[in-house]
């Protein structure tokens, strides 16, 4: 019997989009490059010229996760309007990649806090973070927010929507659509009385 003749234009792309797939059904743990060769209809030995070991693939399934949150962070942040506007929509698409990808959120932020973590996917981070401290400090030149550290008032942003979708997970997105608004006009109005 012939070997197959390789086929694939982006053998890469595949193997990726096939780690998420297995990644989003049955967890970390059952990733292998040998497996998704099998699934991609190549030798076993084809995916080391992408990947070199399991890690490698993790890393470069967190930085593609980090590279789509990112992309879409940003484009929500360039969201016209106040505000509150702006930090809905960025809450929307957060909240919405969290519950669609959690178990990819999960490596992305496991891989993040790596000691051996890629110095891109360091960097990928830096900029998902910079979309929410661009809006948190235009919002404080224009007087819309409190003054304060960014820093702080970015990392109360991010815990609460990270915290609203861990609390949401399972549940159906027109539920967590519904309920997000109130929770980011509480975050922004703060719960003491005025």
């Amino acid at each position: 019997m012939t070997a197959r003749p390789y086929h694939h234009g982006d053998l890469r792309a595949v193997l990726l989009a096939s780690a998420e797939r297995t990644l989003a059904e049955r967890g970390p743990a059952a990733l292998s490059l040998r497996e998704l060769a099998r699934e991609a209809g190549v030798s076993h030995a084809a995916p080391s010229r992408h990947f070199r070991d399991k890690t490698a693939l993790l890393d470069a399934l967190a930085l593609t996760g980090f590279e789509r949150l990112t992309g879409r962070m940003a484009a929500a942040a360039a969201t016209p309007g106040d505000f509150r506007e702006g930090l809905h929509a960025m809450a929307r698409v957060y909240v919405s990649f969290a519950l669609g990808n959690a178990a990819l959120l999960d490596l992305m932020y496991a891989r993040k806090h790596a000691p051996d973590a890629p110095r891109e996917l360091t960097e990928l981070v830096g900029r998902l973070l910079d979309s929410v401290m661009g809006i948190i400090t235009e919002g404080q030149r224009t007087g819309e927010i409190v003054p304060g550290d960014p820093g702080v008032v970015a990392l109360t942003v991010a815990s609460a929507l990270q915290g609203f979708a861990t609390l949401n997970s399972g549940a159906a997105p027109e539920e967590a659509d519904a309920l997000l608004p109130g929770v980011v006009d509480v975050l922004v109005t703060g719960l003491l009385p005025r």
